[in-house]
Formats: C-alpha cells, sequence, structure tokens
C-alpha cells in the first residue's frame, strides 16, 4: 500500500507495524494527529450533508467517521513527520519532536479507512485512496508539492474542496460518481475549492521563516503577508458571491441573504486582523491564523447546518 511513499530504508523495516498496538501511544504521536484540526475541514463535509436531497443517514456516519477520524489524522501525522516543523503548525502551538510511532500509525489509520471505505462503495474507496496520495505527496520528500507555490496550493485548494466534496455527496447520497454531474452537486464543489483556495494561503501567512528555511516556496510566501491578505480577500468575495448565487437558485431568498450575515463574525476578524497586520508585523502569528480559521469554520459550519 502506498509503495512508492513509503519505500525508505531508515522509515521502516519489516514487521515494525505491529509494534505499534504492544506499546501505548506517545504523546507526540497522538498530538500530531490533530484530531481537532479536522474541526477546520468540517464544513465541506457538512456543505456536502446540505446539498444531498435524499441522505442515506449510515453511509453518512461512516462517511464522517473515516474523513475526521482516520483519513484526515493519518495525513496531518504523515505529513507531520516529513515536515519536522520546530515551530508552531496548524492545532500545535509547540509541536513535540516526531517519531517512527508517528509515520507508522498514520498508515495503520490509512489502512483502516479503506477498509471501512469498502462499506461506502468502490467509487467511494479509489477516491480516498487517491486522497491518501495525495496528501502524501503534499510533503513526502520525494515529490514534497508543498515546496512548489503552485502546485501546492492548488492540490490543497482542489483535493480538501471540489474532490472531497464529490466523495461526501457520493457517500451520503449513496450515488455513483456520474450522478454528481448536475449543477446542483458541481457548483457547490467548485465553490467550495475557491474558497479554500483563498482561505489556504492564509494558513501558510506566520510560518514563512520556517518554510524558507526548508525551501518550501508556499502560495503565501509568494505573494508576501499582506498580498496574503488581499488575495485571500479577493477569493472570498467572489465565492460567497458564487454561493449566495446558488443558495437563491435551488434553496431561496431568505436563505440566500442569510449566507453573509453568517459570516459577518469572520469579515470583521479579518478586516480587523488586516488593519493590525499592516502597522504591525507581529500581528501575524499562529494564535491569529488559527483563531480566524476556528470562526470561519465556525460560522460556514453553523449556517450549512441551518440549511440541513
Amino acid at each position: 500500500m502506498w509503495i512508492f511513499f513509503i519505500h525508505r530504508k531508515d522509515e521502516a523495516k519489516s514487521g515494525d507495524f505491529l509494534t505499534v498496538s504492544e506499546r501505548s501511544m506517545k504523546k507526540s504521536t497522538l498530538l500530531h494527529l490533530r484530531f481537532s484540526f479536522s474541526f477546520f475541514l468540517l464544513p465541506v463535509f457538512l456543505l456536502a450533508c446540505a446539498v444531498s436531497e435524499h441522505p442515506n443517514l449510515p453511509t453518512l456516519f461512516l462517511c464522517f467517521v473515516i474523513l475526521h477520524f482516520l483519513v484526515y489524522p493519518a495525513s496531518n501525522g504523515y505529513n507531520s513527520y516529513f515536515d519536522r516543523d520546530e515551530k508552531s503548525i496548524g492545532g500545535l502551538r509547540n509541536p513535540p519532536e516526531v517519531s517512527i510511532e508517528l509515520y507508522r500509525v498514520s498508515l495503520i489509520l490509512d489502512v483502516i479507512g479503506l477498509g471501512l471505505s469498502l462499506l461506502v462503495s468502490i467509487a467511494f474507496t479509489v477516491m480516498i485512496f487517491i486522497y491518501g496520495l495525495v496528501s502524501k505527496a503534499y510533503s513526502h520528500p520525494s515529490v514534497r508539492l508543498k515546496k512548489y507555490p503552485v502546485a501546492g496550493w492548488l492540490s490543497a485548494g482542489v483535493f480538501q474542496g471540489y474532490f472531497t466534496f464529490l466523495l461526501c455527496v457520493i457517500a451520503i447520497e449513496d450515488i455513483p460518481l456520474h450522478s454528481t454531474l448536475s449543477s446542483r452537486i458541481q457548483l457547490p464543489g467548485m465553490l467550495s475549492t475557491l474558497l479554500l483556495l483563498g482561505s489556504y494561503p492564509m494558513t501558510q501567512v506566520y510560518q514563512h521563516e520556517e518554510d524558507a528555511g526548508r525551501g518550501d516556496l508556499t502560495m503565501s510566501r509568494k505573494l508576501g503577508v499582506l498580498g496574503t491578505f488581499h488575495f485571500t480577500a479577493l477569493a472570498f468575495t467572489v465565492s460567497i458571491s458564487g454561493f449566495i448565487y446558488y443558495f437563491y437558485s435551488y434553496f431561496s431568498l431568505t436563505k440566500a441573504l442569510l449566507f453573509p450575515v453568517f459570516l459577518l463574525p469572520i469579515l470583521i476578524y479579518f478586516s480587523v486582523w488586516y488593519l493590525r497586520a499592516r502597522n504591525t508585523p507581529n500581528a501575524v502569528n499562529y494564535d491569529a491564523a488559527m483563531r480566524l480559521n476556528l470562526i470561519s469554520s465556525l460560522m460556514l459550519s453553523l449556517y450549512f447546518l441551518f440549511l440541513c
């Protein structure tokens, strides 16, 4: 499984995976899985729930568990293992030193996720497998999409947005992939990617120094600190306008107009942070970025739950 991303003589030896279950998991491993960070990706799942006309509750629940308790934590852990960050990362202010156990556990979670995915459908399983490959390519030294500003940015935005949205819909509605071609499904999927493409550089805006030290030219480094704010503001404006149109077309005018109302706390926080960042470089830090992520995920999740 994932031979290309596993075969490194200093990472794993034959039979080593059995040792994970023979002892208690290290605290550092649990921390690097960053289960709480999965909350920041919850809006994509809830959007899929909101637009699904005939949800299948068993597969809906299974999809949620697979993504938020297996696939996302596995991706977090795998990338943390290869990044070996010493400064703050998403969900961890002071990341502890990683160990080979983190590498093994992340792969075990992936395998469990694939096994459970077979209970949903073959198409869903294949998409989960592809998502796992791309997430590994993001940080693995043999590919490391993260060091390329456009490739890293697009892979994160497309696969955490549009691609994940589609795999959620085929699980929640229990439909084949070709049934997702209607504008009812395609439009919100594309808009979710646009929203993520705008927000993703903001998750990197406080990491410029560490990314530069590793030679990773992220999209945020390419844009610069203030450029990242400007780019995010533009992408948010376009995506929110698109969502208003979609909710008006497929739900109602009232629900469409309520969308920007729900997002008002995000706009206020973002604007205040931007003004501080213009005058105080130290304002661009881990805590400020995580607060923006938390407010954004919370308000989007509340609105999509309102639509369900």
